[in-house]
């Protein structure tokens, strides 16, 4: 069931836009709405708030709500919506505060919120409030309808983490192919030839394979014939430590550090010493890869860099018009206490 405060916005909003509520024209107050809709009086003046957000109207103490100048075609609203999967974003490398002063420094202001905006708000609506929107990418498949509907009218629009290709949007993300193999190359190097490759689940994200696919690249280039498969499942512990065994692992690659981790507390209880009998690679370079026992060698990526770029990109493509290229950032090797070099 529709919410009733999104019957008044769009009453409102159709009112306005036929012409029903003209440019200066005063709207009913917050009592009047509520009464005339069976609402509170918090509901009434919700729905006057979202209007307000979105330019249609404007409010003043003591006078009342009135309607804008809705002729803005063409006119920027300086405001740019980022959409992130969660509340807080410190588990994806707290990119809102890399890509706020960007767009603090070209007086862009810059409203953040959840996948739940989506819900109470169209494509219209985000046309109507915003100039562009940055959207990272948990699922390549996610939100695929909106995602289509406002790049077909143009809208610009810049991916973070993961690209969809179908839709041909810019997307600026870590380059995990190159991270993968800079594990794998280091292992090697440290004198390793069974590396096997850790998933952290049966879901394998765009992020996952490239990482997987960089690993293999680098066992191709090296002449190593051992490598995990992409349907290995070594998920349960059990299995990890029968994987190990079977083949003699000496050292993972991991698809990230929490798999790398969890990893490292199973093969210790299993009787591993780490890195002495086994060495691990993380990916991402979280917090608590520096803190484990041993410290987690891992990729990290630059989410300063990501989120920089693709703010820049964004105001660019909404100054210029001209749609940006998609830039994948370089990542970095941190080496700590979970890997060792080996003699043959």
């Amino acid at each position: 069931m529709e919410p009733l405060y999104l019957k008044i916005l769009r009453d409102l909003e159709d009112k306005i836009a036929s012409g029903q509520l003209a440019a200066g024209d005063q709207l009913p107050t917050e009592k009047e709405l509520a009464e005339q809709y069976h609402v509170s009086r918090i509901t009434s003046k919700r729905a006057l708030n979202e209007l307000e957000q979105q330019g249609l109207i404007k409010r003043t103490r003591g006078k009342g709500s009135f309607v804008t100048n809705t002729n803005t075609e063409n006119t920027n609203t300086n405001r740019v919506l980022l959409l992130l999967p969660f509340t807080d974003d410190v588990a994806i490398g707290n990119l809102s505060g890399s890509i706020l002063p960007v767009m603090q420094d070209a007086h862009y202001e810059l409203m953040i919120a959840t996948y739940d905006f989506l819900n109470t708000h169209t494509t219209q609506d985000i046309k109507n409030e915003f100039d562009g929107l940055i959207y990272y990418t948990e699922d390549e498949n996610q939100h695929l309808d909106v995602l289509f509907e406002l790049s077909f009218a143009d809208f610009p629009i810049v991916l973070l983490d993961k690209e969809v290709t179908d839709l041909k949007l810019p997307s600026f993300l870590a380059d995990n192919l190159a991270g993968g193999k800079e594990a794998c190359d280091y292992l090697v190097k440290a004198g390793h030839k069974k590396i096997a490759y850790l998933f952290g689940n049966h879901h394998h994200p765009q992020s996952t394979r490239q990482r997987y696919l960089g690993y293999i690249q680098s066992l191709m280039e090296n002449d190593i014939t051992f490598h995990t498969s992409f349907e290995e499942d070594t998920t349960e512990k059990e299995r990890l430590v029968d994987y190990v065994k079977h083949n003699q692992i000496t050292a993972f690659v991991c698809e990230n550090d929490i798999t790398a981790i969890e990893a490292m507390r199973t093969l210790r209880q299993a009787g591993f010493l780490i890195p002495a009998d086994i060495s691990l690679v993380g990916f991402d370079n979280i917090q608590a890869a520096a803190f484990v026992d041993p410290p987690l060698t891992t990729i990290s990526q630059d989410f300063k860099a990501i989120g920089e770029s693709a703010g820049k990109a964004l105001l660019s493509w909404i100054k210029t018009k001209q749609k940006p290229n998609s830039q994948k950032i370089p990542v970095t090797l941190f080496v700590r206490e979970s890997t060792k070099e080996i003699t043959a």
